[in-house]
């Protein structure tokens, strides 16, 4: 009976291509597992092209509502964003991804664990230290690092490969993106982004939205209900966060929201250029910070900025099943204790705009913020704050007038 390996399955070219690859280079039977994390209309046909190209099986597993309720949701309400601009759509992803995997092998009892990610980025570090850390004694195999066996450079040397092996799908040489889609986010990478210089061309590249210029003329109102930093209910009605991400990702990409150009630095010590488009998630994450403005205190909301940094770069680097990312997230979950409310914006043309915001647990007081005296606070107190909160400062420049 032979060994088993569990190939993590896409259904594009380069993992068909790593079926006949495997089985010729290590005599494995080829478990495939796809993921299925939102990727919608990219999940039709794989049964079929999976065991036209040689696996034995073909496990499809629906976790979308365990990626946004465990992994999407945690990293929304540490307000986590990636060198300022990246919303992890596929950082988060792979650690779910992974685990999947490893509970797939322990059922098929393989002894080996497959992906398809290059040796140029980020994903095989994501894919590979969640492996480890979750299954240290099953062994990985990532061809695009097998330089001896793994000779395919192109498209059309994968192509070529797969005919030879009696596989002959309805894939073509043609240049396009590479693209990663989940329920969170779709990125672009290749063709024109490679070059900084040139500008992205929308018109060919947006798969979830319009640009702000052919968004409408007249903007929306959106409102979401938040209890303990998660979100419950959009326009006042309940429902899952799965369905609310559905629903503010057909807004967002209505009106141009959520799309971002950036070159990031990869784990692996390059940069790279990439364009992202998070109609949902970028309305989702504005409207959970407006509601933290009003309701954490100065210091809490001044330290949490360090751990949504950190916990960012956890997420980047594939460090998700780690006891510190365990711990940054229990004090983001203790400090959303209180982060319940409603948030109401205006969407405009690539634009979230402000239209107001409430909280059972709202720091604001109108007595205190207003011109108006109030018994809180007297003006007069002020002067001594200022004495003693300056006072270094005009110790050091009555010795600099001495000198």
């Amino acid at each position: 009976m032979k060994d088993k390996v569990i190939l993590a399955y896409s259904g594009g070219l380069d993992t068909t291509a790593i079926i006949p690859w495997l089985k010729e280079n290590y005599n494995y039977d080829v478990v495939c597992c796809c993921i299925d994390v939102g990727q919608e209309s990219e999940l039709d046909g794989l049964e079929e092209r999976a065991k036209l190209s040689g696996a034995e099986k073909l496990y499809i597993l629906d976790v979308v509502d365990e990626f946004v309720d465990d992994y999407i949701m945690p990293t929304v309400m540490a307000d986590a964003v990636y060198e300022h601009k990246y919303l992890l759509g596929t950082s988060f992803a792979r650690p779910l991804i992974a685990k999947k995997l490893v509970e797939i092998a322990r059922k098929e009892n393989a002894v080996a664990i497959c992906h398809g990610a290059t040796g140029k980025g980020n994903d095989q570090v994501r894919f590979e230290l969640s492996i480890k850390a979750l299954a240290p004694d099953i062994k990985i195999i990532a061809p695009w690092r097998c330089n001896e066996t793994w000779k395919m450079q192109s498209r059309q040397d994968e192509i070529d490969y797969c005919k030879a092996h009696g596989i002959d799908l309805p894939f073509s040489a043609d240049n396009s993106y590479s693209r990663d889609r989940n329920i969170w986010h779709i990125s672009h990478e290749g063709l024109e982004l490679e070059d900084p210089a040139n500008e992205p061309n929308y018109d060919h590249l947006l798969v979830l939205g319009v640009t702000p210029e052919k968004a409408p003329d007249e903007a929306e109102y959106v409102s979401l209900t938040f209890e303990k930093g998660r979100p419950v209910a959009i326009n006042g009605e309940k429902m899952k966060a799965s369905d609310i991400l559905r629903k503010l990702n057909k807004l967002g990409g209505k009106h141009g929201i959520g799309i971002v150009d950036i070159v990031e630095n990869r784990v692996v010590g390059m940069k790279s250029r990439g364009v992202y488009e998070t109609p949902g998630g970028t309305i989702l994450m504005a409207a959970h910070e407006q509601l933290e403005e009003l309701i954490l205190d100065r210091d809490s909301l001044s330290f949490k900025k360090g751990i949504s940094e950190k916990f960012a770069n956890i997420v980047y680097e594939g460090k998700w099943f780690t006891p510190l990312r365990e711990a940054c997230q229990a004090f983001v979950e203790s400090l959303e204790e209180k982060v319940t409310g409603e948030v109401k914006m205006k969407l405009y043309k690539g634009n979230i705009i402000k239209a107001g915001t409430t909280s059972p647990n709202s720091l604001y007081s109108e007595t205190l913020a207003s011109f108006t005296t109030g018994e809180l606070y007297d003006h007069h107190d002020a002067e001594g704050f200022i004495n003693l909160f300056g006072l270094s400062m005009k110790v050091r420049a009555m010795l600099e007038e001495k000198k």
